[in-house]
């Protein structure tokens, strides 16, 4: 692990306001086209990583920072499906039929921005990829469509392995209750068995499978990783478990400081933007009562991160192994921020099992969840910076300017898919499969990545069952669902603690006016 210290050490702290902090370092040289890694943990927050502040173990991560980049100003699509919709198409969420959640196959859902599946008016980063000469891989969850004409190898991917809907037990398949999981290994149902299956290591397994199998030198990869760690239920090794026992007994509010204070050395947040309150529905560590439960819960929680990092450290050694290391792009982000929901009430936990071993079903909860989104407002579903907002780290040898830079550039999500097809050299078509497929919404981060500054981007725009925002440069406008409209400047503001839509009306109305005309176009709904 490389220590926090040795981060500033390096230099890595930006300094705030900079638009992107550039090391020294020769400009790449040109190489063949190359392999593309995406990693993509699930309901992970801001803070979660050693390198954005964490107290957890992310060795490998951190050292991917430490050689590569981080964004500090990166965004999702505020949850699961919509994320992974705009990452493996470019589009609004909307424009690829996923403005909320996946549909249960049979369900008459209309067709539109919340059929719950892609559309054929867009096409997959492997779909976009394999005319190009790219063999495509993916390893995990997919959560796009349920139904067999939906899966990975439908849209454009050689090889599959993973779970085809959401998140399951990490010991055995859910396979009861109104939602059955569902696995998959190419076109094939899969169901795993054994004492040593464990998710997050069956993922990383595959994705060095393929890794150490593919035929190169010539053809380049593309491998999407879509972990479902640390999405609940907490699952997780004993053995990881015991590395936390003990670290969270200080509490929410106390790791809520701690990590504020690692950020703001580290340069990911400014020191001008306070610690947001604590979130009003969690109570004070010290009323607590049930500590001891509650703290083995975020322990739980961090070991599965740890076990997510080890597995990329695996992933990392097979690039190296099979020479691939030195024209290969990793990108690393999450899904959505931390999440809060409590999941007791669905009945599938077993009485007298404690959080993360076999027969558990828990969360985390809230009260960590507020932690784990330091220094931010809100959770995942919301479109308030704590929903929104991602760590991204870019690791390339050959291609990164600089080593342990910093950017306060924005990205998003969406940013992913022509990042990819800059890199492939590969184009765009007007029309995929027949069928005519929208305009990208994303753009390249490839300037950012070799040290430059890009134009900025348009403004970003978020939907999710009536959460809503848009960014336009510093200024934000955002709205919890059912709730009035909010207006922050990030630049002095991040946290979002100042309302300023009383103060400055003009510009809430302009901003509104904008956001309006985006829902219409893309379908969103108002």
């Amino acid at each position: 692990m490389v220590p926090r210290r040795e981060f500033l050490k390096r230099g890595l702290g930006a300094v705030a306001g900079s638009a992107l902090t550039v090391g020294a370092g020769a400009a790449p040289s040109p190489r063949s086209r190359p392999n593309i890694v995406v990693i993509m943990a699930d309901d992970m927050g801001f803070s979660d990583l050693g390198c954005y502040g964490s107290e957890i173990h992310t060795p490998n991560l951190d050292r991917m920072a430490a050689e590569g980049l981080r964004f500090t100003h990166a965004y999702n699509a505020a949850r699961c499906c919509p994320s992974r919709a705009a990452l493996l198409t470019g589009l609004h969420p909307h424009q690829a039929g996923m403005g909320d959640m996946v549909t249960s196959p049979g369900r008459n859902v209309p067709p539109g921005p919340y059929q719950g599946y892609l559309n054929r008016n867009c096409a997959t980063i492997a779909e976009l990829l394999r005319p190009a000469g790219y063999r495509t891989y993916m390893s995990g969850k997919w959560h796009v469509g349920e139904a067999p004409e939906h899966w990975p190898r439908r849209r454009g991917f050689d090889r599959y392995y993973g779970i085809i809907s959401g998140g399951s037990s990490y010991w055995k398949l859910d396979q009861e209750g109104p939602r059955p999981r569902v696995m998959a290994i190419d076109d094939d149902a899969h169901v795993p068995s054994g004492d040593t299956f464990y998710m997050t290591d069956a993922f990383t397994d595959n994705a060095v499978r393929f890794i150490e199998e593919h035929e190169g030198p010539n053809s380049p990869f593309f491998l999407y990783l879509a972990y479902t760690a640390p999405h609940w239920p907490i699952h997780a090794w004993p053995e990881d478990i015991e590395k936390y026992r003990g670290v969270y007994d200080i509490g929410w509010d106390k790791l809520r400081v701690q990590r504020h204070e690692r950020m703001i050395e580290l340069g990911i947040v400014d020191k001008k933007w306070p610690l947001s309150p604590r979130d009003p529905e969690v109570p004070a560590w010290d009323t607590v009562t049930d500590k001891e439960d509650r703290a083995l819960r975020m322990a739980v929680y961090a070991a599965m991160i740890d076990r997510m990092d080890q597995g990329i450290g695996r992933v990392l050694d097979a690039l190296r192994k099979t020479g691939a290391d030195k024209n290969t792009l990793v990108l690393f982000l999450s899904d959505n921020g931390g999440c809060h929901e409590s999941v007791e009430g669905r009945n599938l936990h077993t009485p007298g099992t404690r959080p993360g071993e076999r027969g558990s079903f828990l969360a985390y909860q809230r009260p960590w969840a507020n932690a784990s989104n330091t220094p931010f407002r809100m959770f995942k579903h919301w479109t308030h910076e704590g929903g929104i907002a991602t760590p991204l780290i870019a690791w390339a040898p050959d291609l990164v300017r600089g080593r342990g830079t910093l950017t306060h550039q924005t990205a998003h999500i969406a940013d992913v898919v022509p990042t990819c097809l800059d890199l492939a050299r590969a184009d765009y078509p007007a029309t995929f499969g027949g069928n005519p497929i929208l305009p990208l919404a994303g753009r390249t981060i490839v300037p950012v990545l070799r040290g430059k500054q890009r134009d900025a981007h348009s403004p970003l725009y978020w939907e999710h069952e009536g959460s809503k925002a848009i960014r336009d440069g510093n200024w934000k406008l955002v709205s919890a669902a059912g709730k009035d409209w909010e207006l922050y400047d990030l630049e002095a503001d991040r946290t979002e603690l100042n309302d300023l839509v009383t103060k400055e009306p003009k510009r809430a109305k302009a901003m509104l006016a904008r956001w309006n005309a985006w829902a219409d176009a893309v379908g969103a709904k108002r």
